[in-house]
């Protein structure tokens, strides 16, 4: 961002935009911000960025729903998640990341389309390995996608827990996969002064942003809140396939 006028209030309305979805959501903050902020900063500054207001908005939404909080959900998740994340990372250097975009991408928008035609079927009852299986797989393709989550909050949704049981298990997971990811990035020194000058100037927007999404919340019923989050999941799916075109 060459910090011109216009660049500036694009970065700050994406920031309050996308605090504003996740409030309400618990996810989606990286899709929406990257989405504008890949105009105006680069990628490397749009990937710190959102590690760190993610940071600090999944930290928050954890916080919100803390009464709902079951560390012996969460745990597996972030048991996985972590050799996942790691794995992911290694991949990397190998794979083709655009074919694994490209996957996801249409799992996410064929899964999402499948669960609004559908009607609300059974919860899925599941073990301990499995949410580590789950958390595993969400750190993987977490780390090779952008996207750090994604499975989890699906899963979520699956077991047929509550609005606030759900964001009490992915949003704390996420928390962690995120503070792996930004330990990643200050340890080969990708953090620059521009990029925490960008962080300070875009905190207020982020905070306004994210105290609105909390305000709505509050007033979503559980079937609404499903049907917000399988279409966010489909925006996502389809975002990812648009980027190749």
């Amino acid at each position: 961002m060459d910090g011109t006028i216009v660049q500036l209030l694009v970065y700050l309305a994406a920031t309050f935009v996308a605090a504003l979805v996740a409030g309400v959501t618990g996810f989606a903050f990286a899709l929406i911000a990257a989405a504008v902020w890949l105009h105006v900063l680069t990628p490397l500054e749009t990937a710190t960025l959102t590690i760190s207001y993610g940071m600090i908005v999944q930290g928050y939404g954890a916080w919100k729903v803390r009464h709902a909080l079951n560390w012996s959900r969460v745990w597996p998740f972030v048991l996985g998640g972590a050799p996942g994340a790691a794995i992911g990372a290694l991949v990397l250097r190998w794979a083709n990341p655009a074919h694994m975009r490209m996957g996801i991408a249409a799992f996410l928008v064929l899964y999402s389309i499948y669960s609004l035609a559908r009607p609300e079927l059974k919860p899925v009852r599941a073990g301990t390995l499995a949410d580590v299986i789950v958390g595993f797989l969400g750190g993987l393709l977490g780390a090779m996608a952008g996207f750090p989550g994604i499975l989890v909050v699906i899963w979520c949704g699956v077991r047929g827990w509550t609005k606030d049981e759900q964001r009490a298990v992915f949003q704390p997971a996420a928390v962690a996969l995120l503070a792996m990811s930004a330990v990643a990035l200050a340890a080969t020194g990708s953090i620059s002064g521009h990029v925490i000058q960008l962080f300070l100037i875009g905190l207020p927007a982020l905070a306004v942003g994210t105290w609105a999404g909390f305000a709505l919340y509050g007033r979503i019923e559980e079937a609404t809140f499903r049907k917000i989050v399988l279409m966010l999941l489909l925006a996502s799916g389809l975002f990812l396939l648009m980027s190749f075109g």
